[in-house]
């Protein structure tokens, strides 16, 4: 069945088969969600806004309307808003990635030293990702880790495709400012004498 399908089954009575949609996104809502809880020490409470979009999905599943947009944007709206509302709720809450518990910690004997550096790197890219504005960071996340399409991503977001496309600009061009430093090649010179 597709989600047109589901969706008016679920509009006629069939409620029991909203589940089935709910399997269909839960990885990829709850993916979202934690990417955009990343760097507020919140990702404990992922899988409650997951939850929380699902809810408020079947709530609004009468109003939605799939000539505006798909399924699968109109719920990813649903989860950006309710993660930027418990986000405004929790203001003062910021904290970096190392705080958060997050980074990989391992001894150098315990990791081999290419681990540890792809692990550096990693964190060093989570760490550039969070640090953009709230917009950009939400465009690069759909973009890059959900493989959205430019309309889907400014129908979520609430954007042109124009503007997300310079929303991805900026981010990317932030991301790669950071990150130049750590990722160029050295130069060494030979010392004399």
């Amino acid at each position: 069945m597709t989600d047109s399908q589901l969706i008016r089954e679920i509009k006629d009575g069939n409620v029991q088969i909203y589940n089935e949609l709910m399997r269909r996104y839960e990885r990829k809502i709850l993916a979202f969600i934690f990417h955009m809880l990343k760097n507020t020490q919140m990702e404990a409470i992922a899988e409650d806004l997951c939850n929380e979009t699902f809810y408020k999905a079947y709530r609004s599943l009468h109003s939605f309307r799939e000539i505006e947009a798909s399924f699968s944007t109109w719920l990813y709206t649903i989860a950006r808003n309710t993660v930027l509302s418990e986000l405004r709720k929790n203001k003062s809450v910021q904290v970096s990635l190392e705080q958060s518990g997050l980074t990989p910690h391992a001894s150098f004997d315990a990791m081999p030293e290419q681990a540890m550096l792809r692990n550096e790197k990693v964190t060093m890219v989570r760490e550039a990702i969070n640090s953009l504005p709230e917009k950009q960071r939400s465009a690069l996340i759909l973009r890059e880790y959900d493989q959205m399409d430019y309309q889907e991503i400014a129908n979520i977001l609430g954007q042109t495709v124009s503007s997300v496309k310079s929303l991805l600009f900026r981010a990317r061009a932030s991301v790669k400012l950071q990150l130049d430093p750590y990722f160029s090649e050295p130069i060494f010179e030979e010392s004399k004498g």
